[in-house]
């Protein structure tokens, strides 16, 4: 029986090359010069130094253009608010999403359920899979998966037929 796994998952490796080459970037650059401005990984958390928000936003901007040249959806970033840290320092927490939270995952099976195609969606921890008969139905599956839930960068591995 042909199915597919739906999941939500960056490239680590090219938010890692990101990451460094911000941060290159940001130890070379005039206006960064003798302030607290830094960008550093760790597990699946980039965390965003500066001097004030005004910094931030420019680290921000910085980051986000080096992960869309190495062609990492920015749909994948989840920013939180900044924090003050000492003195007039502040920090910003940026989370890498990783896996399909249960409510996502929910909604992609009522979609596929609610769809009336010959496929069935089943949760399997941080992915769903959908089986069916036939390849054109899981194929259709997709492409309605891609037009209705736009807004999150899924992505499609496993393909069995």
């Amino acid at each position: 029986m042909p199915s597919f796994d739906t999941v939500l998952e960056a490239d680590f490796v090219e938010v890692k090359n990101a990451v460094e080459n911000a941060s290159k970037e940001i130890g070379t650059r005039f206006d960064f010069k003798g302030t607290s401005a830094a960008v550093e990984l760790k597990d699946k958390e980039i965390t965003m130094y500066g001097d004030a928000e005004f910094q931030l936003q420019q680290v921000e901007d910085l980051l986000r253009n080096k992960l869309t040249k190495r062609n990492v959806d920015v749909r994948f970033l989840d920013i939180e608010k900044p924090q003050k840290v000492g003195g007039d320092k502040v920090k910003q927490v940026v989370k890498i999403k990783n896996g399909i939270e249960s409510e996502l995952a929910k909604k992609l099976q009522k979609l596929i359920k609610d769809s009336k195609m010959k496929v069935q969606a089943s949760i399997q921890g941080e992915s769903v899979r959908i089986t069916g008969a036939k390849r054109d139905d899981l194929q259709a599956a997709m492409a309605l998966i891609r037009k209705d839930l736009a807004d999150h960068p899924l992505s499609f591995n496993n393909f069995r037929d």
